[in-house]
């Protein structure tokens, strides 16, 4: 057991030093600034040391003259010359300060930028199931608290630890040029320090590491209530929602004031320890200057100095901690960053002009989350291009999830998908995608213009073929009558707009892009009668020539399609024009069709 514990603390040490590593590569792009700033931290550091060997030059030079600790006209005839070599010091230490910090300032907030693209250039790149297993609120709180924790340790921490270290260490130097026989006394108590620090320490990181993810917990509860705030207010579940935020906010503090409980032992600790090693050290010393071994300057030195390396000693303790809390930060940022990209999935894939050919193969899918339940059952199915196809069935019947196959969001359990005879890692993700649109049911405006939302369908297109796309869309004459026209801004998630507003600016982004094959899952669900029928005519010129696969609920919006297929429990069980299925008796689309219309074909 006792192999087991220290392999497993060697993994933890490696693993946090890996990290610690992985951090500082982001600095590399900008070490000559990096570099600058770090020998300015010397310099100053070093010129700090100057104060106590000057005072203490002065105090016991006084003490060697006259026996007394500070004889006024010895001070008085030396303290013009120590004056003006601290104002030199001093004014030195401030011009160098100034762009140390500007140096600084610049190298780590450059590096974080650029850990930030980075995350989030992978994070758009990873495919839709990871976004199912990770709670968005979580994943931004990566974005901000994490990385925010990273910033403070590149621009603030890491000066620290530098400036602490060569104050520790060149203190250390002058108290052993002054004395070695009291610095070995001083110098007993470092081991005791040191062991404490990695007994402490890693509890400190563990606790931190949990601490930190309860706030991201309570970011995921902001983030929800936030985004969902209408169906909070309409079933008055504001009071839960402040439970819910303040229970999650109590474990958060809970697990803080834990960690906060042993940073303070820690720290009590370490100034019981140094500061009594010190009184002792400083007794012990007195005992030698009077016995003559030790002369009255070299001793205030020495007692100047053990106290800068006493407070340089004690402020470890903190700077470890933050230390520690940006480890676990990027350890999380890191896991984001090895994730695998659904790029990574092709493989000798290529750029491909689709026809419109669509081919499923024994298609089988579950969802990762549900791997027992069956959503697409062995399905087979052929579209010729420029077909139209409508794909209905009851809820859960898999027609949703079928679109989101063909856009390669998901991979088939088994089976496959062909394009033009080709297979899906054939063709890249991007060439793919890039030549299908879609309108979902749940339509999703980001928040800036009109025109900028029709525009995401073709980033780059020109304000004519903008209006050209939002005429086609019957979305033109509504976007003319705002007092911003295509200027107007949405809001956030469009709530500024009706839900038939923003499904038309959807079909007009898909519109814009001109597509080889064009998914409408649901797309005129939110439309009244009179606008669908606009629509639907609008699509028209669309869908000429090109495949066409249209999910719907409502059967009288897919009546003059090529074929409909009918799904079941993620399997065909019925296909054919709506003439031919309707005359199939006790036949599922017959039922679907008579529920909704009363028998009325």
């Amino acid at each position: 057991m006792a192999n087991l514990s220290n392999t497993k603390n060697n993994v933890r040490s490696k693993t946090s030093l890996r990290e610690l590593r992985e951090l500082f590569s982001y600095i590399l792009p900008y070490k000559r600034k990096f570099h600058l700033a770090l020998c300015c931290l010397f310099f100053t550091a070093t010129l700090s040391l100057a104060f106590p060997y000057l005072m203490g030059s002065l105090i016991g030079g006084a003490m060697r003259s006259t026996g007394e600790l500070a004889n006024p006209e010895h001070v008085g005839s030396s303290i013009d010359g120590v004056t003006k070599i601290l104002i030199v010091v001093l004014g030195l230490q401030a011009f160098i300060a100034y762009w140390r910090i500007k140096w600084f300032a610049f190298a780590g907030e450059s590096a974080l930028a650029d850990i930030r693209k980075e995350v989030f250039e992978r994070l758009v790149m990873l495919p839709l199931s990871y976004f199912s297993d990770n709670r968005v609120g979580e994943i931004s709180s990566r974005l901000s608290a994490d990385l925010s924790l990273i910033r403070d340790t590149l621009i603030i921490t890491l000066p620290q630890i530098i400036r602490q270290t060569v104050m520790l260490i060149g203190g250390i130097i002058f108290i052993a040029w002054s004395s070695p026989k009291l610095t070995g006394v001083m110098l007993l108590c470092i081991p005791i320090v040191i062991i404490f620090l990695a007994v402490f320490g890693r509890g400190i990181k563990s606790k931190t590491a949990r601490a930190q993810d309860e706030l991201a917990k309570s970011n995921v509860v902001v983030e929800e209530s936030l985004h969902g705030i209408s169906n909070v207010k309409a079933f008055t579940n504001e009071q839960y929602e402040k439970n819910r935020y303040s229970s999650s906010l109590s474990e958060f503090i809970e697990l803080t004031i834990h960690a906060a409980k042993a940073r303070a032992f820690f720290v009590s600790f370490i100034i019981f320890a140094l500061f009594g090693v010190i009184t002792l050290v400083v007794w012990f010393g007195a005992g030698m200057l009077s016995n003559g071994q030790i002369d009255a300057e070299k001793f205030t030195q020495f007692v100047l100095f053990s106290i800068f390396v006493g407070a340089a000693m004690g402020s470890f303790p903190e700077i470890m901690s933050q230390l520690y809390k940006a480890v676990g930060a990027t350890e999380r940022i890191r896991e984001i960053l090895s994730e695998k990209t659904e790029h990574c999935h092709d493989k000798g894939s290529s750029d491909h002009m689709l026809r419109g050919k669509i081919e499923f193969e024994n298609l089988c899918f579950s969802y990762p989350s549900r791997n027992n339940t069956m959503v697409i059952d062995n399905l087979n199915l052929s579209v010729s291009p420029g077909e139209r196809i409508a794909i209905v069935g009851a809820s859960g019947a898999g027609k949703s999830t079928l679109i989101k196959l063909l856009l390669r969001f998901y991979e088939p359990s088994s089976g496959s998908i062909k394009y033009d005879g080709k297979g899906a890692s054939e063709i890249s993700i991007s060439s793919l995608r890039n030549q299908i649109s879609i309108v979902p049911q749940e339509v999703f405006l980001f928040g800036g213009t009109i025109g900028e939302n029709i525009g995401y369908g073709a980033p780059g297109s020109d304000e004519s073929k903008i209006k050209e796309a939002a005429v086609t869309a019957n979305a033109h004459d509504f976007i003319v009558k705002l007092p911003e026209g295509y200027d107007t801004f949405v809001g956030e998630r469009g709530v500024k707009l009706s839900g038939g507003q923003r499904q038309r600016i959807a079909i007009a982004r898909a519109i814009l892009s001109d597509p080889s094959v064009l998914l409408l899952d649901e797309a005129t669900s939110s439309l009244d009668s009179k606008s669908e029928i606009l629509v639907q005519e609008g699509l028209e010129s669309l869908m000429a020539e090109r495949t066409c696969m249209i999910v719907a609920h409502r059967l009288s919006t897919v009546r003059s399609v090529d074929r409909i297929i009918v799904l079941k429990n993620g399997r065909i069980v019925e296909s054919g024009t709506h003439e031919e299925l309707y005359q199939k008796d006790s036949g599922v689309y017959k039922t679907l069709y008579e529920l909704q219309f009363g028998g009325l074909s």
